[in-house]
C-alpha cells in the first residue's frame, strides 16, 4: 500500500522506497522546481521538495512514514539525514551554500518544516511554518518599550481600581488644596482653625476635628508630605489592600495626634505651659504619611526595608534636632513607630490581599 505525500510529488512505500515524480531527480540536481512544485511557493530557495526527499536516506524516510505524528526525533532525523546527504550541515562548504541559495541559518528550519509535512501528510503546523521564516531583528525602540512596560511605572500612582482609597483621598486633598490656594485667606484661616486638632477642640468635638484636620495639606500640594502621600500610600495599598492601608493611615494620624496634644493639655493644667497652648494650630496629613512609611517598610524586601527606615528616620531626627516645631517632630517619630508596629498584621496571610 502506498501513501501519497501531499504537495511533494513522490510516493513512499511501507518499506521506505520512493518513486520520484517525473523529472524529480533531474530537477533536484539542477536546482529547478519539478512538476510537483508550485511556482515559487513550494520551492525551497532553488531546491525542489523532490530533491529534498531524494537526498534523505531511505531509513530516515521510513522513520517519518512509520511515525505519522512525527515528533521532535523524527524531524531531527529528517534534518540530520538531509544535512548529511546534501552537504548543508555545519561542515558544509561555501560552494554548497551558493548552489542552493540558502545560508546555513535558513536550511535547518526550512527542512524541518518539510519533514513535518512528510510526517503529517503534507500539513505543516502554523508554529513550525512561522519558525521556518527567519525572524527580523527587533527594533531598538520596541525593546526599550518592552522594558518600560515590564517596569510598569504607572503603578507608582493610584488608580480607581488599583488603589481606590489613595485615589479617592488624593482627589479630596487636591480639591481642598486648590480651595486653600485660591480662596480668601481669612476664610481659609478660619477653616484651618475650625479643623485644628488642638487640645480645646479635642476636648469639645474630637471625632470631627480628627477627621477634618486630615483634609488639609500643610504646605500645599507641592510639599514633601503631599508627594510622599501619593507614592507611599499607593505602594502600601497595592500590597496590603485598601482597608488595611486606610487603617494604617488613620491609626498613625489619631495616635500621633493624641500622643502630642494630651501632654500639652497636662502641661497647661499643671502650669508648665501658658493657656494659649490649648489653641495651638495643628492640621495636616503628615502623621498618617509617616505611619504609612513605617508600615510599607515591613512589606518590602529586607535590604530596601532598612534603607527606607534609616533614610526617613534620619530626616525626622534632623527635624527634631532643628527644634523648629518639637511637638510635631515628635509626632512624626511616633507615627513612624506606629507603622512599624503594624508589621505583624500586614505580613499575615490576611494582610496580603492587596489589589494588583
Amino acid at each position: 500500500m502506498n501513501r501519497t505525500i501531499s504537495g511533494v510529488g513522490a510516493s513512499m512505500g511501507t518499506d521506505g522506497g520512493t518513486s520520484a515524480g517525473s523529472g524529480g531527480e533531474a530537477d533536484a540536481a539542477s536546482g529547478q522546481g519539478g512538476p510537483g512544485a508550485a511556482d515559487g511557493a513550494d520551492a525551497l530557495d532553488g531546491i525542489s521538495r523532490e530533491g529534498v526527499l531524494d537526498a534523505v536516506p531511505r531509513q530516515r524516510r521510513a522513520v517519518l512514514v512509520a511515525s505519522p505524528a512525527g515528533g521532535t526525533t523524527a524531524v531531527d532525523d529528517f534534518v540530520d539525514g538531509f544535512e548529511g546527504a546534501s552537504g548543508f550541515g555545519p561542515g558544509a562548504g561555501s560552494a554548497s551554500e551558493s548552489s542552493s541559495g540558502l545560508g546555513l541559518e535558513g536550511v535547518r528550519p526550512t527542512v524541518a518544516a518539510v519533514g513535518l509535512a512528510v510526517a503529517g501528510g503534507g500539513r505543516v503546523p502554523a508554529s513550525v511554518a512561522a519558525s521556518a521564516v527567519p525572524a527580523e531583528p527587533a527594533h531598538p525602540g520596541a525593546a526599550a518599550w518592552a522594558g518600560f512596560r515590564r517596569l510598569r511605572p504607572w503603578r507608582l500612582l493610584p488608580t480607581p481600581t488599583g488603589a481606590p482609597f489613595t485615589f479617592g483621598y488624593a482627589v479630596v486633598l487636591l480639591v481642598t488644596s486648590l480651595v486653600a490656594e485660591h480662596a480668601d485667606p481669612s476664610v481659609i484661616s478660619s477653616m484651618h482653625q475650625g479643623s485644628s486638632t488642638d487640645v480645646a477642640h479635642l476636648a469639645d468635638r474630637p471625632v470631627f476635628v480628627l477627621l477634618a484636620s486630615a483634609l488639609w495639606i500643610a504646605g500645599g500640594i507641592t510639599s514633601p508630605y503631599a508627594i510622599g502621600f501619593l507614592f507611599v500610600l499607593t505602594a502600601l495599598e497595592r500590597r496590603v489592600g485598601a482597608l488595611r492601608a486606610a487603617g494604617v493611615f488613620v491609626l498613625g494620624h489619631v495616635v500621633a495626634t493624641l500622643a502630642t496634644e494630651i501632654p500639652v493639655g497636662l502641661s497647661v493644667l499643671v502650669g508648665h505651659l501658658p493657656g494659649t497652648s490649648l489653641h495651638r494650630l495643628d492640621y495636616g496629613i503628615s502623621f498618617g504619611v509617616a505611619a504609612s512609611v513605617g508600615a510599607l517598610a515591613g512589606v518590602l524586601v529586607p535590604w530596601l526595608r532598612w534603607v527606607v527606615l534609616a533614610g526617613f528616620g534620619w530626616v525626622l531626627v534632623e527635624d527634631l534636632i532643628a527644634f523648629t516645631d518639637p511637638m510635631t517632630n515628635w509626632g512624626h517619630l511616633l507615627a513612624l513607630a506606629v507603622g512599624v508596629a503594624t508589621w505583624p498584621l500586614l505580613r499575615s496571610p490576611q494582610g496580603r490581599g492587596g489589589v494588583a
